[in-house]
């Protein structure tokens, strides 16, 4: 069974969904407030978050967009109408899935189950990762470069993971700050710089003369194969 976190104003609402989920053998969290609630995301860590459009301290698409800075946790939305516009906003800004209010536990519970095995079947597929000659091991934090190993700090290899993550994309260093230093309301654009210039050095290459890095220049940086 999975760790839960429900996000619910409303405490009749939230007691009755604790009160199912638990029978059903989860474990289960619950915050009032969005802010609450995302203290105990970077807290407790849970598998899956529900959480409500409608909060009374902020709007529930500003609370998934300050999860989505911290974390990666699945997050099923709770919505009064499926045609409400927050909704929408909410897909797009990262939400796995939804739920109409009222819903029933089994309505609930298979949204949980199927949004839970999508997600950890990606995290299964993300054991390795491979851009040419380049080999990341998630799990054991273990980087190779044609077949030689990477002696990387954690977030050099952080940085790089990111980026081997998203090959072929230009990534932005706010992005990098927001994924990798989880500074999402700031932080220096130079220590982005200067953590490229080391992994740089690490695989054997510069910024004038780049294989894997290339930078895009007021844009970001991007991770590929070198071209044949």
């Amino acid at each position: 069974m999975a760790h839960l976190l429900v996000i619910e104003d409303d405490d009749r609402i939230r007691s009755l969904v604790l009160r199912s989920l638990r029978e059903l053998g989860h474990a289960v969290d619950s915050a009032a407030n969005g802010m609450s609630g995302l203290n105990a995301v970077v807290d407790s860590r849970p598998d899956l978050v529900v959480l409500d459009l409608g909060l009374p301290d902020v709007d529930g698409t500003q609370v998934l967009a300050m999860i989505r800075a911290v974390s990666a946790v699945p997050v099923i939305i709770a919505s009064a109408r499926d045609d409400d516009p927050s909704l929408v906003s909410a897909l797009d800004a990262g939400a796995d899935d939804y739920v109409v209010k009222p819903y029933t536990t089994a309505q609930l519970e298979a949204r949980i189950r199927a949004v839970l095995r999508r997600t950890q079947g990606d995290a299964e597929q993300r054991q390795q990762v491979e851009v040419g000659g380049l080999r990341i091991d998630v799990r054991g934090r273990i980087a190779s470069l044609d077949g030689a190993p990477l002696d990387l700090s954690p977030r050099e290899f952080d940085l790089l993971l990111h980026l081997a993550e998203n090959a072929g994309a230009v990534v932005t260093k706010k992005e990098l700050l927001t994924q990798v230093w989880q500074q999402p309301w700031g932080g220096s654009e130079k220590t982005v710089d200067v953590h490229l210039s080391w992994l740089r050095r690490k695989l054997g290459e510069t910024a004038d003369a780049p294989r894997y890095l290339t930078t895009v220049r007021g844009v970001g940086v991007r991770l590929a194969a070198p071209a044949e």
